[in-house]
């Protein structure tokens, strides 16, 4: 496996709405090596999330996975979501802090629905339909954003919370309504 190198704001590929996968090219060695090389990427850089455009891909794909280092159990497992769908569920959005690896050092406060319903397939082209809530509401969210060429700053509804992440972890870590989370997507 390889770690590939993640574009950061300013690289056309993030404001670019990315192309579906098609089914004959996932089912590619190539590509499946290039999944691979995502999530070391992902997990090199101590990320819950990485979308395809991050490494300079406009592809609709996008891997994500949190551990809890307390609780093993209540981590998030690996996934890969190809070609997705969300659709909102009820709820009142939630404000939390997020980063994200293409915009190194910086937080902010984001609205992101609590639940929704996540459609599309997986690395092997097998569908995926389910309910994703909570934190990993928030990822899927932030890495879907991704694939449509949103940031995470532009869903800020107020640009007040941006921090720089050594000012946020001494200031503000914890003044969110749902809680810290410090690893970026």
């Amino acid at each position: 496996m390889a770690v590939l190198p993640i574009v950061r704001m300013g690289n056309p590929v993030l404001r670019t709405a990315a192309a579906p996968v098609p089914q004959e090219t996932l089912a590619e060695p190539a590509t499946q090596q290039w999944i691979d090389d995502m999530i070391e990427t992902m997990h090199d850089a101590d990320g819950v999330g990485l979308a395809a455009p991050q490494v300079g891909v406009a592809w609709q794909l996008f891997v994500y996975q949190a551990e809890d280092d307390e609780d093993p159990a209540a981590g998030i497992p690996l996934a890969v979501i190809v070609n997705p769908m969300i659709e909102p569920l009820a709820g009142e959005p939630v404000f939390d802090w997020e980063g994200c690896l293409s915009i190194p050092d910086l937080r902010g406060l984001v609205p992101r629905h609590p639940a929704l319903r996540l459609r599309g397939v997986d690395r092997h082209g097998r569908p995926i339909d389910r309910v994703v809530e909570g934190f990993e509401a928030r990822i899927v969210q932030h890495e879907f954003d991704h694939l449509n060429g949103v940031l995470f700053l532009d869903r800020m509804r107020d640009l007040a919370s941006l921090s720089f992440l050594d000012e946020w972890q001494e200031f503000l870590r914890g003044a969110g309504d749902d809680g810290p989370h410090a690893k970026a997507e």
